[in-house]
């Protein structure tokens, strides 16, 4: 199992955990990846944070939405809403991502069924998130894959994260990473 650690601030605020905890727990489950996510705060703060991540952990740094920020980490996630931010169409989207990141940075999306992963495969990604696996306290979420989510992985051409409710126990065939935050620091 390979561990997508997400450090959602939100999360770390309401358990009164500091970042630098939350990267320490990340380090000993041997995270390869830790992805940045802050809905509320302004670009400043989040600018700060991934400094402050950068400097404590050498591992990928993904950051969620704010891909005005990628030059302080190794690359951006979307969500399906925020790809319609900047364009109806998502593959349009995708491009226009791509061109402001370029092509030495990581780009991910979050996916929720067959619909999505196959316009994904169309898309130039270097992964997919795919879920809910579970309903989490994390996020609001409208559909719950449960023993699903494998099989749709099977179809993506890139390398799938599973999200949503994920913990370090749970097996799949077809996902390379389990995207954990909550299940970190309960």
């Amino acid at each position: 199992m390979r561990l997508y650690a997400l450090c959602d601030q939100e999360l770390l605020d309401k358990k009164g955990i500091s970042l630098e905890k939350f990267i320490d727990i990340a380090k000993q489950n041997n995270a390869e990846i830790i992805q940045y996510r802050n809905k509320t705060a302004d670009i400043s703060f989040i600018k700060q944070q991934l400094i402050k991540i950068r400097k404590y952990y050498e591992g990928f740094l993904i950051v969620n939405d704010a891909y005005e920020l990628v030059e302080f980490c190794d690359g951006v996630h979307l969500g399906q809403e925020d790809l319609k931010a900047i364009d109806s169409d998502a593959v349009k989207a995708v491009k226009i991502i791509r061109d402001v990141i370029h092509k030495d940075k990581i780009l991910g999306i979050s996916t929720h069924n067959e619909k999505e992963i196959l316009e994904a495969n169309e898309m130039d990604l270097n992964y997919i998130g795919l879920g809910a696996y579970r309903d989490t306290t994390t996020k609001e979420v409208g559909v719950v894959l449960g023993l699903d989510l494998d099989a749709l992985a099977s179809k993506s051409k890139h390398f799938v994260a599973a999200i949503g409710g994920v913990n370090i126990n749970d097996k799949f065939n077809h996902v390379t990473y389990h995207v954990i935050g909550n299940g970190l620091v309960s």
